[in-house]
């Protein structure tokens, strides 16, 4: 059987703002901290991913998530590194569009739903049935509050959320970074990578069909520092 290095999932307008973008998925990751997970991108097609985030480009496909360069600049997302990769493997003809072998895998799998990008960027049926073959998948969006939301992408991936006021009044579960020193809240567990050391692979709590609480990370990465969602989030 031929082994692809990775499928095109999605080639259309963006959902944020009708920008060109691609959904890539690629079967192979050296993250350890995810583990071994069929990894998702997301990307503007006309656009490198590291010139986009440089000239707020990036919106396509991350929306108003506080997190990019323009904004708070806290991502933690290298973009001239594994997300350009893919990029020019798909501008090389590399990947596939018959996405008939990427569902005979996915049984036996997991899948990260945004190894970068905002899963939100695309319909949800791109992600509904790879999720429901999958052995389990994880995802976050920050583009719960917009008014075109999807809410059914919540079956599949964790609401981002920034501040208190957000996760006190949200109604479903989900994944807020905290600044460095902050406490977390009642209803939240820390990320398991960080408190046991586990992969997302092993864990699987970020997954927007889990039932159980909702998920901490202390800020890392560049601008961790000085990290204060008080002062960037709307919300």
């Amino acid at each position: 059987m031929k082994k692809e290095k990775g499928f095109i999932l999605y080639k259309g307008q963006s959902l944020i703002d009708g920008k060109p973008i691609i959904v890539i998925a690629t079967m192979k990751t050296n993250n350890p901290k995810t583990g071994d997970m069929v990894q998702t991108w997301i990307m503007r097609e006309d656009i490198a991913p590291h010139l986009a985030v440089k000239n707020g480009d990036d919106i396509s496909v991350c929306g108003d998530c506080i997190h990019r360069p323009a904004l708070g600049n806290t991502c933690y997302v290298t973009t001239f590194q594994a997300p350009l990769s893919v990029w020019k493997s798909y501008h090389n003809g590399n990947y596939s569009t018959d996405l008939t072998l990427l569902k005979s895998l996915l049984p036996k799998r997991k899948l990260r739903i945004g190894a970068y990008g905002d899963p939100a960027a695309c319909p949800t049926s791109v992600w509904a049935e790879l999720a429901t073959l999958s052995m389990g998948n994880t995802g976050y969006t920050h583009q719960w509050e917009r008014s075109e939301f999807d809410p059914d992408l919540l079956d599949y991936v964790m609401a981002s959320v920034d501040t208190e006021k957000q996760a006190k009044s949200i109604g479903a579960r989900y994944f807020r970074v905290i600044p460095i020193g902050a406490k977390p809240l009642p209803r939240e567990i820390e990320c398991l990578s960080d408190s046991m050391g586990k992969s997302c692979a092993d864990c699987l709590l970020c997954d927007g069909g889990n039932k159980g609480k909702s998920v901490y990370i202390t800020a890392h990465g560049k601008g961790a520092a000085n990290y204060n969602p008080d002062l960037l989030a709307i919300g």
